[in-house]
């Protein structure tokens, strides 16, 4: 069913919703807004000059070993490499962009082929190895490297961009947590990637919560601000997925979509937040 128009459906919503205001366990009504995005990272299928660094799919050994090898070990040990050759996707230009593809948990190649054909395919989630996710913005801030204020991804890979290879390598190992991934051929450049509720996200209006706190599926009132003019940010959204660092019930993450204006509102969003959960009346 598609409301013929705005008017509709918010009369809809108020007559058959009553909104309800999430509060965490010890009643804090304030929490924490921020972002993630789909990106659009240029890669090789095969390693050539410029692309040397890996994305993989999950290891057949990864249900046989929990926690599963770092990401320093999967970096420097060579067994812990050797169970990871033959794996290889594809092939990127920076270790920072497969970060960032693993931080966001999916994204879009925009792939060379070895014929010299070029194509866009998608990377979804398919498992991590169930090592802690720690944050590399939090372990710049503790090292003194970047500001509270200014720990977003935008200052993030401007940083690691300009840092020598021991730096950036210990910025990357600061997170032990590898994601792996399987292609998925883009048949609807306009859908997004699936979330963990197992349907495609929307740009503006799918957020990733605690499903422990909040349940899939509920319909949720945003109360917060924008990251890059501090404006009003109110609407409806839908609790369609999920993420390591979004715990706690007066938590979301709201999905921007794809692009470079996404990126750039999602890697600054780190708003002040309330939520309010809209059920059957």
């Amino acid at each position: 069913f598609t409301p013929p128009d705005h008017g509709f459906a918010r009369q809809f919503l108020e007559r058959e919703l009553q909104p309800y205001r999430v509060e965490s366990l010890d009643g804090q009504a304030e929490g924490l807004a921020t972002g993630y995005f789909e990106p659009l990272v240029a890669a090789s299928r095969l390693p050539r000059n410029g692309f040397r660094v890996p994305l993989y799919r999950p290891p057949v050994d990864l249900a046989q070993r929990r926690p599963y090898w770092t990401r320093q070990q999967l970096d420097t040990d060579p067994v812990a490499r050797a169970a990871l050759r033959g794996q290889e996707i594809a092939f990127v230009a920076s270790p920072l962009d497969a970060l960032v593809l693993q931080v966001q948990g999916s994204g879009r190649l925009r792939l060379t082929e070895p014929d010299g054909s070029e194509r866009t395919v998608r990377l979804a989630f398919a498992g991590h190895n169930d090592q802690p996710y720690r944050s590399v913005g939090r372990w710049l801030i503790e090292q003194g490297e970047l500001r509270l204020d200014g720990a977003n991804w935008p200052a993030i890979r401007e940083w690691g961009e300009q840092a020598r290879p021991e730096q950036l390598n210990a910025m990357l190992w600061s997170n032990p947590r590898v994601v792996f991934f399987r292609e998925e051929a883009l048949a609807d450049p306009a859908v997004g990637p699936r979330g963990a509720q197992g349907v495609p996200l929307t740009g503006g209006r799918s957020v990733a919560v605690d499903p422990q706190a909040v349940p899939y599926g509920s319909v949720l009132w945003l109360d917060t601000t924008e990251p890059l003019t501090a404006q009003p940010l109110q609407r409806l959204v839908m609790a369609q997925d999920t993420g390591s660092a979004i715990t706690g019930a007066v938590r979301v993450d709201l999905f921007f979509g794809g692009g470079t204006a996404a990126e750039q509102w999602a890697g600054r969003m780190k708003q002040a937040l309330r939520v309010f959960a809209l059920w059957p009346k």
